[in-house]
C-alpha cells in the first residue's frame, strides 16, 4: 500500500506529464550533438548477433525454442539480444548520467528553480531512458527483420514489450542510483547485470540447469523480458505471457514509488 501511494503521488505530478516531457526535451537537446554515444548502444547487441548467433551458431546448429521444437541458433538468439538492448539502454540512461547529474552537475537543483517538481524529475528521467532504449529495440528489430529471424505477426508487439521492459529497469534502476554515494558503487550494478545478461536465456535454454536452479533463473527480471520477447517473435502465444507483463509492470511501478520517495527526500532536503 505504501510503494501504490508513493507511485500515486508521482503520476499526477506536472499537468499529465507536460513538465516532465520538458526535461525529455532537454535530454534531446543534449544528444543533439552526442548521437554517437546513441549509436554505439545499437552495434553491441548487432555484433553479438553476428559473432554469436551466426558465428558459433554454425558450430551449435539448432536448439529448443519456447515450445520445444527445434530453431535455429540465430532465431534463438535474436530476441534475447533485444530485451538485453532494451535492458543495457534503460540501466545506462537511469544510472550512470542520473548519478552525474544528481550529484556533480547538480542538473536536478537548477530544474527545480522551476516550476518543476521531484515527481516531473523522476517520469522524465525514466521516460527519456525508454525512449532511448526504444531507440535501440526499434533499430534491432529492423536489421532481425531484414536477416529474416522474425517467425511469426505477433512480433508486431515485441515493440511495445521492450519498451515495457525498459520501464521497469529504468524505474528499478534510477531507484538504485538515489542510494549510490560514489562511482565505486556502480560495481554492484554491474555486478547484477552481467550474470543477468549471461545467465537468463539469453544464449542457451535455461533447461540446460537443474531443475532447482531453472526455478531461479525464471524469476529473474531479465529472463522475463527474454522469454516475453522470444515467444512473441516466434508466435509461442500462452498464458506465461501475462505473467511476464504482470511481473515487469510490478517491478516498473515499484522502482518508480521508490524513486518518489527517495528524490523527495534528496532534493528538497
Amino acid at each position: 500500500m505504501t510503494a501504490l501511494l508513493a507511485a500515486q503521488r508521482v503520476l499526477p505530478i506536472g499537468l499529465g506529464g507536460r513538465r516532465a516531457w520538458l526535461l525529455i526535451e532537454r535530454n534531446l537537446f543534449v544528444y543533439r550533438s552526442g548521437w554517437l554515444v546513441l549509436l554505439s548502444g545499437f552495434f553491441e547487441p548487432l555484433f553479438y548477433l553476428l559473432s554469436i548467433g551466426f558465428g558459433i551458431g554454425g558450430m551449435v546448429g539448432d536448439v529448443p525454442g519456447p515450445n520445444g521444437e527445434l530453431i535455429p541458433y540465430a532465431v534463438f538468439v535474436a530476441p534475447a539480444l533485444l530485451a538485453t538492448a532494451s535492458m543495457n539502454g534503460a540501466i545506462a540512461e537511469s544510472t550512470f548520467n542520473v548519478f552525474f547529474k544528481l550529484n556533480y552537475a547538480k542538473t536536478y537543483d537548477a530544474v527545480l528553480s522551476t516550476p518543476m517538481a521531484p515527481g516531473d524529475v523522476a517520469l522524465g528521467e525514466i521516460g527519456w531512458a525508454v525512449i532511448r532504449s526504444s531507440l535501440y529495440a526499434i533499430g534491432f528489430m529492423v536489421v532481425i527483420l531484414v536477416m529474416q529471424l522474425v517467425q511469426s505477426p505477433w512480433a508486431v508487439f515485441a515493440i511495445p514489450a521492450a519498451m515495457l521492459m525498459s520501464f521497469a529497469f529504468a524505474a528499478v534502476g534510477m531507484a538504485a542510483t538515489t542510494f549510490m554515494r560514489s562511482w565505486q558503487d556502480f560495481d554492484l550494478i554491474n555486478i547484477v547485470i552481467m550474470p543477468l545478461f549471461l545467465f537468463s536465456g539469453t544464449f542457451f535454454p535455461i533447461t540446460s540447469y537443474p531443475p532447482a536452479l531453472q526455478l531461479v533463473v525464471a524469476l529473474t527480471p531479465l529472463y522475463q523480458g527474454v522469454d516475453l520477447l522470444r515467444s512473441l517473435i516466434l508466435g509461442h502465444i500462452d498464458a506465461t505471457l501475462l505473467f511476464h507483463v504482470v511481473y515487469l509492470v510490478v517491478m516498473g511501478l515499484a522502482g518508480l514509488a521508490v524513486v518518489a520517495r527517495r528524490l523527495d527526500r534528496l532534493l528538497l532536503k
